[in-house]
C-alpha cells in the first residue's frame, strides 16, 4: 500500500464561528462513501487570524480547505491561482494546497444550482428570480443563477449602495434590477425568492414585507438549521407555496469540494436524506 493510502489526507473547514457545521459529517460519509483516506476538523478563527490559520494548515501537511463566513473574500485574496467561478465572484470557499500554490475555487454556486434545479426541481430560465441581500452568501450564487436566463433577476437589500456594487460587478452577464427593503413591496410576487441574508435569525422580524410571496412562490434559505429557519417559518406563515433550507446546497457543495480535492464526486441523495431526517 502506497504512502499515500496508508495514512488520511487532512482536510479542514475554516470560519468564524464553526462549532455547528455539519461539514465533518458530510465529508465523513463521503470519504466511507468512496473510500477516500480523509480526515476533516474544524478551524475556527476570526479574521485577524485567518491567514496564520490557512497557512499553518498547509505547513502541517494538510492538504486543503473549505472557507465558510466571514473569510471567503479573505480567502479569494490569499489564493495564488483561482478556478473561474471564484474569479467571477471574488470569493473562494474551496482551497487546494499544491506544492508552493494555493488553489481557490467557489462551488457555492454549482451546488446551490445543483439543489435547485435537480433536487427542488426548479426551473430559472424564465422563472422572475429575488435575491435578499447583497453580501457573501448571494455573490456566490449571482453568477450561475444569471447563467440559467431568469426573466427578470431583482437583488434586494436594506442598502441600496451594496446591491448597486454588487450588481455593477456582474453586469457583463446579465442586467441586475436593484432596490431597497421597503421598495419590494411595488413589485408584486415572484416566482422564487432566494434569502441571503441572516433575517430573523436573533430573533427578530424579517425586515421585508411579504408582498412577494404567492402560493407559486418557491423559497430557499441558504441558511440552514436542525429547527426550521426563521425565514422558511416567516414564509410558510405569508402563504409561500414551497419553502426550503439550506441543507442541499450545504451537500452538493461539499461534494463538488471533495471532487476538487479526490477527483471524485460523491452520490449526494441519501447524505442530503439522512442529514434533513
Amino acid at each position: 500500500m502506497s504512502q499515500r493510502k496508508s495514512a488520511l489526507d487532512r482536510y479542514a473547514l475554516v470560519g468564524h464561528p464553526v462549532a455547528h457545521s455539519r461539514s465533518p459529517l458530510i465529508h465523513q460519509l463521503f470519504a466511507r462513501q468512496t473510500g477516500e483516506p480523509v480526515s476533516y476538523e474544524l478551524i475556527d478563527a476570526a479574521p485577524e487570524q485567518f491567514e496564520t490559520a490557512v497557512l499553518g494548515f498547509k505547513a502541517a501537511g494538510g492538504k486543503g480547505m473549505n472557507v465558510t463566513v466571514p473569510h471567503k473574500e479573505a480567502a479569494f485574496a490569499i489564493a495564488t491561482q483561482v478556478g473561474v467561478a471564484a474569479a467571477v465572484a471574488k470569493a473562494v470557499n474551496t482551497l487546494t494546497f499544491i506544492d508552493r500554490d494555493i488553489r481557490g475555487d467557489n462551488t457555492d454556486g454549482v451546488g446551490f444550482m445543483r439543489d435547485l434545479t435537480e433536487n427542488q426541481s426548479q426551473r430559472v430560465a424564465s422563472a422572475t428570480v429575488l435575491i435578499l441581500g447583497a453580501g457573501g452568501a448571494a455573490r456566490g450564487i449571482l453568477g450561475p443563477l444569471l447563467e440559467a436566463h431568469p426573466k427578470t433577476l431583482v437583488l434586494a437589500n436594506r442598502t441600496l449602495e451594496r446591491a448597486e456594487t454588487l450588481s455593477r460587478e456582474f453586469a457583463a452577464h446579465s442586467a441586475i434590477e436593484v432596490c431597497k427593503f421597503d421598495e419590494l413591496k411595488s413589485l408584486g410576487a415572484f416566482d422564487i425568492v432566494i434569502n441571503a441574508t441572516s433575517a430573523g435569525l436573533h430573533g427578530e422580524q424579517p425586515p421585508f414585507a411579504a408582498s412577494f410571496l404567492s402560493r407559486t412562490t418557491f423559497c430557499y434559505d441558504l441558511a440552514y438549521s436542525l429547527k426550521e429557519t426563521p425565514f422558511v417559518a416567516w414564509a410558510q406563515a405569508h402563504g409561500a407555496g414551497r419553502a426550503v433550507q439550506g441543507w442541499g446546497m450545504l451537500v452538493e457543495q461539499a461534494a463538488e469540494s471533495f471532487a476538487i480535492w479526490r477527483g471524485i464526486r460523491p452520490d449526494t441523495s441519501a447524505i442530503r436524506q439522512q442529514l434533513v431526517r
